[in-house]
This record gives structure tokens, sequence and C-alpha cells, in this order.
């Protein structure tokens, strides 16, 4: 009790002072509170947590204040409905959230509006006056407060199930999109990409238009990134490891992430280059075009952190893609298993195998797989020196074609594998040519319950998505998704061209695919820059009806695709195993159209090719290119030609060879409109040319 009343009279005697220091750390407190920095989230429903559980805290902006941390105060001024236009159907500067923010004089301002201009009332009658009014909107906030910080923002995507895409959505978006990149640079205010990240996760979006919580996270880390500038330090992109091969004579490009104006340094071959990172925390280094030679190291290094490269070649680059014919491993081809032994010599070949995390098998997928198939994390992979270990379960196929261009033109070859089983050519095509692609589009929506896909198909995607609980869980088998999740992790990087072996998952519409396959390559060739070499495998035989036509439709598609080339299979067909193991044998075929069409080597590369079909009296003759002598592979009797008549009837008949013509007898009264060859599922057709290739599946009428 003394104590505490000597405590009490100390009070008392001093209390003044105490009240001098209470209302000090008061006013510090204030301060405080004044100096923290105001974040404007302004928007539509996308910034004010449409279809969230709980916005107040799943909100991009609610997301935003925790990463931000207490020295910046985020508040949302987001508005369900709200039009950029101010002649739109519900304008946001008649809003109360508006009207709030400019009250609320940000420090910065992040302004994500236009989904809804895009609908028919808004963009098609007012459009000429969108880059006005977001001027206006920018004018008014820095008037406000002169030194504010804007950001305006590409918008979040509206995915193919929309009701209006078709009907202009879907294009008036790209419009406006483009108008948004084009008022940020006229407004000297920065752009933020909410697109980018968010346009290949159509299973973050359950109504095509609005995200979900971790939708929303991403957005918040994007816009977090952009203020802060911190990008997560310096990060090479996943393609660049120990053991690489560099593509010769194209510029060489080493490129990653770092902060925001952070300065990388990268040198290479005694030569010193450096950048600094864009807005985005980007960099790219370009070194000029070099020969072919090595082991190099390549030293990249920013303020924080450095890190080398070893064991580097300089040679050529293939990429090797497909289904699970490409996918087929070495260790399991015909004489696979010596040969693993032997590819502990190929030290000039690199191999980088992007794995799935699980096979596309006849099991359900756990939750674990199903996550990270969704994130589009389903392939990883670096380079590794092609020996007895990585080679045993890389592609069969790819493996012998690069041990033949690297042998014939004395140069290093990395290839790089990204296959995955029983895909479909829809999955290996990017999203923007599918939507844009008004024959196709439609594939993207419902996919597993769309006749667009094989029914194998689906069903074997329906029993690996068993134990999905999201309605939009993604799967290799998923338009795009082969695409998004792999080959665009590639696209930045120069290669020499491009082998590919697929067609089983889509041989049950042989038009469609006539479509697709022209339409993948030229989206390939656009997302990497150039016109690549394409060579591909053409299906072999098996007892499958619709193959014959298939074939045919490859075969074809060889004059409508500028710079590719067809290998035939179809005599190393299994009658009943679509894999059939004889790799080597096809692999070489492929590398003599590579060596002859991309390396310029004296070579003959193609098979005999029907030019025409004329009738002579009482027989058909058909003449072919690429053949001086024309031969049976197993030098007996030349089999493989039917003929048809005008009733449709196929008519199997007497054929010989006289050097470059094969001539057929016609049955006596029988009027003949067609010649056939190969057109069996699975045949024993024999016609080759004087170097040993084979003729392809073909179908001619008669001039």
């Amino acid at each position: 009790m003394k104590n505490l009343s000597n405590m009490m009279n100390h009070l008392k005697r001093n209390l003044p002072l105490f009240v001098f220091l209470i209302s000090i750390f008061s006013h510090f407190e204030l301060a405080a509170q004044k100096t923290a920095i105001k974040v404007a989230c302004i928007g539509d429903s996308v910034t004010a947590g449409y279809l969230l559980a709980n916005p107040a805290t799943d909100s991009y902006p609610s997301q935003l204040q925790i990463m931000m941390g207490e020295k910046y105060e985020v508040k949302n001024f987001g508005h369900s409905g709200a039009t950029l236009l101010k002649k739109g159907h519900k304008p946001y500067y008649k809003t109360k959230e508006y009207t709030d923010a400019i009250a609320y004089s940000p420090d910065i301002a992040i302004i994500h509006l236009g989904l809804n201009d895009t609908d028919p009332r808004n963009w098609p009658n007012y459009k000429e006056e969108f880059d006005a009014d977001y001027s206006w909107l920018i004018d008014t906030l820095k008037k406000q407060n002169p030194a504010v910080k804007i950001y305006i923002c590409r918008m979040t995507p509206i995915f193919n199930e929309h009701y209006r895409f078709k009907s202009g959505t879907r294009d008036w978006f790209w419009q406006i999109q483009s108008h948004i990149e084009n008022i940020a640079k006229a407004n000297q205010v920065g752009l933020i990409d909410l697109h980018e990240k968010l346009y290949p996760r159509p299973d973050l979006f359950p109504d095509t238009l609005h995200p979900i919580k971790e939708g929303a996270a991403i957005l918040a880390q994007t816009v977090y990134g952009n203020i802060t500038k911190d990008f997560g330090g310096l990060k090479l992109a996943a393609v660049f490891t120990d053991n690489m091969v560099l593509q010769r004579n194209q510029p060489i490009q080493i490129y990653g992430t770092a902060n925001g104006g952070d300065q990388v340094e990268v040198t290479f071959k005694q030569q010193k280059k450096s950048a600094t990172t864009d807005q985005y925390g980007k960099w790219k280094i370009t070194f000029p075009t070099m020969p072919h030679g090595g082991p190099y190291e390549i030293s990249i290094q920013s303020n924080e952190k450095n890190i080398v490269l070893k064991n580097i070649l300089v040679g050529d680059v293939w990429f090797c893609s497909g289904q699970s014919n490409m996918a087929f491993q070495l260790q399991n081809s015909e004489n696979g298993a010596a040969e693993v032994k032997k590819a502990i010599a190929n030290t000039t070949i690199r191999l980088f195998n992007a794995k799935a995390i699980r096979d596309t098998d006849d099991t359900a997928w756990d939750s674990i797989t199903l996550v990270k198939t969704n994130q589009l994390k389903f392939f990883s992979g670096s380079w590794s020196v092609c020996d007895s270990t990585s080679a045993k379960d890389f592609s069969a196929i790819a493996y012998y074609f690069g041990k033949n261009i690297a042998h014939e033109e004395n140069v290093p070859v990395g290839l790089i594998q990204v296959a995955v089983g029983g895909s479909p050519i829809e999955s290996w095509i990017d999203r923007y040519t599918l939507e844009h692609d008004d024959k196709v589009v439609d594939v993207l929506t419902n996919w597993r319950k769309s006749n667009f896909i094989m029914p194998w198909v689906r069903e074997r995607a329906d029993v690996n998505l068993k134990n999905a609980t999201n309605t939009k869980q993604r799967h290799p088998y998923d338009p795009s998704y082969n695409f998004e999740a792999g080959v665009s992790n590639f696209t930045n990087f120069p290669i020499k061209g491009v082998i590919w072996y697929q067609g089983e998952s889509n041989a049950h519409n042989i038009e469609l695919y006539e479509h697709l396959m022209p339409v993948m390559v030229q989206s390939w060739r656009k997302a990497w820059g150039t016109n690549l070499p394409f060579y591909y495998v053409q299906l072999s035989s098996i007892d499958r009806p619709t193959w014959p036509a298939f074939r045919d439709a490859q075969n074809r598609m060889q004059k409508q695709i500028p710079n590719s080339g067809m290998a035939v299979s179809m005599d190393y067909g299994d009658v009943s195993n679509v894999h059939p193991i004889k790799k080597k044998e096809v692999a070489d075929r492929l590398s003599l159209l590579a060596l002859r069409y991309t390396y310029g080597k004296s070579v003959t590369a193609n098979g005999p090719s029907p030019l025409k079909a004329v009738q002579k009296e009482n027989t058909v003759v058909v003449s072919f290119a690429f053949a001086k002598q024309l031969a049976t592979a197993d030098k007996k009797e030349l089999i493989g030609f039917e003929l048809v008549t005008d009733k449709g009837n196929h008519i199997q008949s007497k054929a010989t060879i006289i050097k470059n013509q094969v001539i057929i007898t016609i049955p006596k009264g029988e009027k003949i409109t067609t010649v056939l060859y190969a057109w069996k599922p699975f045949t024993a057709a024999n016609l080759v040319n004087e170097a040993g290739l084979p003729c392809s599946t073909f179908k001619l009428e008669l001039n």
C-alpha cells in the first residue's frame, strides 16, 4: 500500500509532463496513420468481388491490402456492372463508388474498367468516346491529387462460354484491350496486365467473367508487383539450365525476370551485356549469331544474385511434340535396349524431357495432380546430356532423329520433348487462335461433352478427372491446355524446327483435322515469330476404318502447309497395336526430310508421289514424281492398287511398273473414275522408289 501511495503522489506532482507525453504519442500515432499510402482500386464487379463468398476478405483489393502491409491503405471502389463509357448503360462516374474514390484523393489509383463496355448497348454505339472518357477519369483523379500514381489495367478475360461471346463480345473485348494500351501511352500512366496470367486459367472463372478467390489472389499479386516492383528477384526462364543447347546462326537470347529497375548482366564467350528490367520485371539480353561450338559457361548476375550455367553448347534445337507415338520411349522400341547402352557416346546430343506429372492412363487422378494440372504445372524438366540414363525414357523418334542430324551435320543437337499420350490436336493450339476460329471456337465450350472431341478422348479424361470437384477442371486433352502448360514455355527460345507425330486421337473427324493441322502450324509459327520447318509422321497401318482416308488427308496437307514434309510410316504398322515399335526407321525418314529441305543436303527424302491418272484404252496409267525407277519393297508382285467404278465398286486389278509409271488393267466393261492406293486400314502395299522410300496412301481421280 505504501508503494502504491508513493506512485500516486509522483503522478500528481508530474501530471503536466505525463499529459504532454500522452499527447505527443497520440500525435505521432495520428501522423503515422496520415502518412499511410492510399491505394484506390477502381473498377467493376471483378474489383468489387462479385461471386466471392466474402468480398471483404477475398476480393483482390482485400488480398492486396494484406500483401502491401500497414504502410499502405487499400480501399475497394468497385461497382458491379459499371461501364467506363459515360453514355454506357451504367456509367461508373455516376456511382457512389466513383464519388468516394475521388474524395479519397488516393496516392495510387488502380483502374480496371472496360468489361461491361463490351455490352451491345455500349461499345457499338459509343466506342469513339472511349478514349476521351478514360482520359477524363484519369484527369479527374490528377486534379484531386496531382501527385497521384495512376495505373490502368488490361482487362481480365471473358471466356468463350459467355452468352454474347460470338455475337460481339469476343471482338469488342479485344478492340477495347488495344484501346487501353493506347490510352496508357497517351496519358503517360502505368499499364498493368491483368489478362496474361488469367487467360490460361478458365478453371478460375465459373461464370466465364468473374474469378474465384484464387483468381483474385493472382490479380492482387500482379498489382502488388507493379506497385512495389518486387517480382521475386533474379530468375531465368525454365528452359535455361546446365547442359542446354542454344540455337546457332540465330541471335541468342537470354531472358528471365528480376525486380523492377534491376540491372542484369550476362557474360557469354567473353562478351558482357547488360539490361534493365522493364516495368513488369522482365529482361532480355541478345547476343549476336554464333556458329556451333562449346562447351561454354554463361554467367547471369543482378545486384543480389549470381547464376552460372555450365556445359552449354551452340548447335541446332528441335522441338519434338505430339501424342503417344512421339512420347514412345527409346527403351521400348525395337532394339531400343541396345541403343540405350550406346547412348553414353552421344555427348553432343542434349535432351530436355518435359515430363508429365501423371500419365493419361486408365486411372483416376488424386487431388494434388488435379490442382497442379489446373495451375499449369503439368510438365517439368531440365536439360541433360544424352546418356544411357536420360535416353532410355526419351522419345525414340526424337532420339534417332537427333542422332542422325548430329552425325550428318556434325553439330550439337538439342531435343525438346513435349508430348502427351492420347492428346488431340485441339489441345496443342493456343486459346486466342481457337477463340477466333469460327469453325472450332465451340470446341472450347464444355469440351468433355463436345462432339468435336473423339469419344475415346472424352472417356479417358472422364476417368482421370473422376475425383475433380471443379466443373472446369483442366486436363491435357482440354483444348489449348498443352499449348498453355507446355509449348508456351519455349516459344521465346529460338529453335531450328519442329517434328510432330500426332493424329490418332483425331482420326474420327478427318475434315476437321484437315482444318486444324494448318491452323496449329500457323499458330506455332506466329508464336515463335518465324516460318519454322515442320516435319510430321503419317499415321501407320492398323485395323481402324478411317485411317486410310486420314493418311490421305495427311499426305495432301504437305502441299497446303508451306515448309513442311511428311514421313510415311504405314509399312511399319501393326494390325492391332497403335504403338508400332519400329521407331528408328520412321525417324530416319523424318531426318531425311530435314537434311534435304532444311539443311540442303543432296539426299532423296520423298517417296513416290502421284501426279495424275489417265485412262489409255483398257488401262489406267498413273505417273509419279520423286521416282526415276519405281519398284516393290519386297521385290515381289506390286500390290495395293484398286480401281473404283462409276457405280462405286472397288476392283482389285493387275498393276505393273514401267519406270516412273504404274499401269493398271481395267476389267472389260467397267467405267473407272478413281484410283486408290494402300486404301486398307492395315495395308501391305509395297510401292517404293529407287531410294527404297514408300509411296503414301492416296486417292486420285482420273483426268
